[in-house]
């Protein structure tokens, strides 16, 4: 198991490997379709960003509301394609991170290799369990969304698989080809 200090630099995630097994430690940021658009939409027009996109983790979550005494409720991960129109110029911008569930598409995978970038997958069916990770939990950003608003999550040993690494490598590919009848 690989250990990442978070933010994510080049040069970190370059060390990972389509498989690999991490725990990321640090600041992440969560944003669903509706923070995704309107963060294009920001840039768009000119204007900044909610968080400074360089060497940065976005996690695909809409996080349940908290219990007492909870820092976050269940966070588990949504399906990353529907980020995937976004992606590319987020990852332009420097976004180096991304946690979801889900295959990605070509133009993705593409920027992912162009500018560096890796895509990790978390266990979908286990938010209860990923949030015990969550250390601190603030909205920064679009809080009118409710539960898809941006927050800047404080993360430790939070358990992620790469899925698609700065080289292309796509383990939803390689993992299928392991069983395919020649």
């Amino acid at each position: 198991m690989k250990h990442i200090e978070l933010p994510l630099t080049k040069e970190k995630l370059f060390e990972l490997r389509c498989g690999d097994a991490v725990t990321l430690s640090g600041v992440l940021y969560t944003g669903r379709d509706a923070a995704h658009k309107r963060m294009i939409e920001a840039l768009q027009a000119g204007q900044n960003l909610p968080f400074d996109v360089e060497n940065a983790t976005i996690y695909y979550v809409g996080p349940c509301p908290h219990k007492d005494g909870e820092v976050i409720g269940s966070c588990g991960p949504t399906t990353s394609g529907r980020m995937d129109a976004y992606a590319p110029t987020l990852i332009e911008k420097g976004l180096t991170g991304m946690i979801g569930k889900g295959i990605r598409k070509r133009a993705v995978i593409d920027a992912m290799k162009r500018h560096g970038a890796v895509y990790f997958g978390a266990i979908g069916g286990a938010g209860a369990l990923l949030a015990r990770h969550v250390k601190k939990s603030e909205v920064i950003a679009y809080d009118d969304l409710g539960t898809e608003a941006v927050h800047a999550l404080t993360v430790e040993n939070f358990p992620v698989t790469v899925i698609v690494d700065a080289q292309g490598n796509d383990l939803y590919e390689s993992g299928k080809a392991k069983y395919r009848k020649v």
